[in-house]
């Protein structure tokens, strides 16, 4: 699925044309508003949920050759192979995906400075502030970390030694992981966001434009 462009840097001052401070104001006000969006946007947690869901077949299936090998099944030997190119299949595409979030994280950080630094307007900078998203984020991203800790300490606490298959834990530890990360990820985006609006508009800005 293509990713929606982020919106352009300010043009440098010699290549500045707005008519009126005006002008420069409603330009200034899309593109911050489109950078909030893309930072803490409902849809990118949902996303990054949807990115966890998908590691968590995927380690399910790379667990399945161990149940297949413990149970002394015959047909592991001929299946354990599809189901490990299955599950690393499913693995790769939310790691690469991960990746190119935090990549894409700091681009968004870089313009929403640029475009801050051009002048001040207290309506559309307080906007920026999002106390509220950046809330949510933090509480569900601080609930799935508490359901990946649960899971992972909580198969290895119940497993017991001739009775529990190895690949069970294995399972519910990768799972619990993976959730435990996922969590991670999105509270440290919105402590991020946190941090960086008590620098950028904790002082009201030194307008370029007049």
């Amino acid at each position: 699925m293509p990713r929606s462009p982020l919106p352009p840097p300010p043009p440098p001052p010699h290549f500045r044309t707005w008519q009126n401070r005006a002008a420069l104001l409603a330009d200034r006000y899309c593109a911050l508003e489109e950078l909030r969006r893309h930072r803490l946007g409902v849809h990118r947690i949902l996303l990054l949920w949807l990115l966890a869901l998908t590691a968590i077949i995927g380690w399910a299936l790379l667990m399945v050759p161990l149940e297949q090998f413990e149970e002394h099944d015959p047909l592991g030997f001929v299946l354990a192979p599809l189901f490990a190119l299955l599950g690393l299949a499913a693995l790769a595409p939310p790691v690469v995906a991960v990746v190119l979030a935090v990549r894409r994280d700091r681009e968004v950080r870089r313009l929403l400075d640029a475009w801050l630094a051009l002048d001040s307007h207290p309506g559309t900078d307080a906007r920026l502030r999002s106390p509220g998203l950046s809330l949510g984020w933090l509480l569900s991203s601080l609930g799935v970390c508490a359901a990946g800790l649960w899971a992972a300490f909580g198969t290895a606490a119940g497993a017991e030694p001739g009775r529990t298959a190895y690949a069970d834990v294995a399972l519910g530890m990768g799972a619990g992981t993976i959730l435990w990360l996922t969590g991670l990820l999105g509270a440290a985006n919105a402590v991020r966001h946190y941090r960086w609006a008590l620098r950028a508009l904790g002082a009201t800005p030194v307008p370029e434009h007049r």
